[in-house]
């Protein structure tokens, strides 16, 4: 059987040029790791080491040391490990994908489940990582929630390789209702951010 490819690219909802890869991976140089990933994902990195597709909408980490925003190794284990900073999350879940706002996608079981990184909220989405990867391609607007990278890009707003969106006050909080704010950010800085949300709000 050959290595699962990811599906064509497809149109966007709103019609907007988005499906196009702004970044890709370097090469690889972290094989041991690829030793330990589930087929599926091992053998999409094995094509092409992670990416950033949407505008940014969505990172696809990569079997790399470097650069460490991109590192899967960096979000899977260490200080900065999502396990380390979350105790929703398992250490054995790979937290193979992230969001434009910083919500986590993580590998548990087989199967895909999406962290909200400002509550550290896990909620199981039912598919696979190629049926999520396919869903994400045929709308990512509605799927992925990017209607705020969207309005961030009406305002002239850009998201470089290695930078989120922060919005505050967030989404989910009753302040928002009054208008929220969106600036480009490190994904280190917002997950950071986070993360220290998170921790305040189950305190």
């Amino acid at each position: 059987m050959g290595s699962p490819r990811l599906p064509s690219l497809g149109r966007c909802l709103y019609d907007r040029p988005m499906m196009q890869t702004t970044y890709t991976g370097p090469p690889l140089d972290d094989p041991a790791l690829l030793d330990r990933l589930p087929e599926d994902l091992g053998s999409i990195l094995r094509q092409e080491n992670g990416w950033i597709r949407f505008d940014g909408g969505l990172h696809l980490r990569g079997a790399c040391r470097e650069p460490s925003w991109h590192s899967l190794r960096v979000a899977w284990e260490g200080p900065q490990a999502f396990s380390a900073l979350y105790p929703e999350v398992r250490p054995e879940d790979i937290p193979f994908a992230e969001e434009c706002l910083g919500d986590q996608f993580l590998l548990r079981d087989g199967l895909v489940v999406r962290m909200t990184a400002g509550l550290g909220d896990v909620e199981e989405l039912g598919v696979t990582l190629l049926q999520f990867l396919e869903r994400a391609q045929a709308d990512p607007v509605d799927f992925l929630g990017l209607h705020p990278l969207l309005r961030f890009q009406a305002e002239g707003g850009r998201l470089a390789p290695g930078q989120l969106l922060s919005a505050y006050p967030p989404y989910w909080t009753v302040e928002a209702e009054d208008g929220v704010s969106l600036r480009a950010v490190s994904a280190h800085d917002l997950h950071g951010a986070l993360a220290d949300m998170a921790r305040q709000m189950r305190d």
